[in-house]
């Protein structure tokens, strides 16, 4: 039997697993749309998080309309490129001064530190609207935010410990992310690295390449991530 396709699951993987995305600005002096290259990140919520620097077009734009829309995709390949599922985000964006999100921007795109600190660059977060996906024939979905958000309520907790768990994933148990990627999320062997811990999920990097594993269950405190990750560990290990 064929498994039911979970729109707002494959939307979330699309936005966590994000290296880059188009940026879709309003000029205000024309009205026209402006479209830029950009490099993504989440917040332990999904929501994407931007670095920007205010010399550029976009960001004198949404300084001026707040209104953006974000499309990401797979990772292109060889093939129709039509053929790539890809997500359009919709919302209004704004900067943040929130440490929490230097730290997650940088632990996906580490090469940003080189010029993160300068003053005219800050980070900026997308309050998602509406998403609208388009995964294939049959498979073109228009979601609501919370659909494709990760739920915080309870999790203090998880969110206060993150950065730990995150360094000492890394620091101490490089085996279990490499598990976690090619036994769980089926990618290649690689120097996987933890980037982000939210209630749903582990999100893991090598290079310019992100994979998404998903908790068997959710998980709101340290205690309970530490019996999970253990869990998944020993479920790849045991074939």
């Amino acid at each position: 039997m064929t498994a039911q396709f979970d729109a707002a699951a494959r939307a979330k993987i699309l936005v966590r697993t994000a290296f880059q995305g188009a940026l879709g600005t309003l000029d205000p002096e024309s009205g026209a749309p402006h479209v830029s290259l950009v490099v993504v990140a989440t917040m332990p919520d999904g929501a994407p998080i931007l670095l920007l620097s205010d010399l550029a077009v976009h960001t004198r734009n949404l300084k001026a309309d707040p209104r953006v829309s974000l499309l990401v995709s797979e990772p292109v390949r060889p093939g129709d490129p039509l053929a790539l599922a890809r997500v359009t985000l919709t919302g209004r964006i704004a900067r943040t001064d929130d440490e929490h999100a230097y730290r997650r921007f940088l632990a996906r795109h580490p090469e940003a530190a080189e010029y993160a600190a300068f003053p005219d660059f800050g980070i900026y977060r997308i309050e998602v609207e509406r998403a609208h996906l388009v995964a294939g024939f049959g498979r073109i979905v228009t979601l609501d935010a919370a659909a494709i958000a990760t739920d915080l309520a309870g999790a203090d907790e998880l969110v206060a410990a993150e950065e730990g768990a995150v360094a000492h994933m890394n620091a101490d148990h490089a085996d279990a992310l490499s598990l976690y990627a090619t036994g769980l999320a089926g990618a290649a062997p690689g120097d996987w690295r933890c980037s982000g811990l939210d209630p749903d999920g582990i999100d893991l990097v090598a290079g310019h390449e992100a994979v998404r594993v998903p908790f068997p269950q959710r998980v709101t405190a340290g205690g309970p991530l530490r019996a999970v990750l253990k869990s998944m560990a020993e479920q790849v290990r045991g074939g």
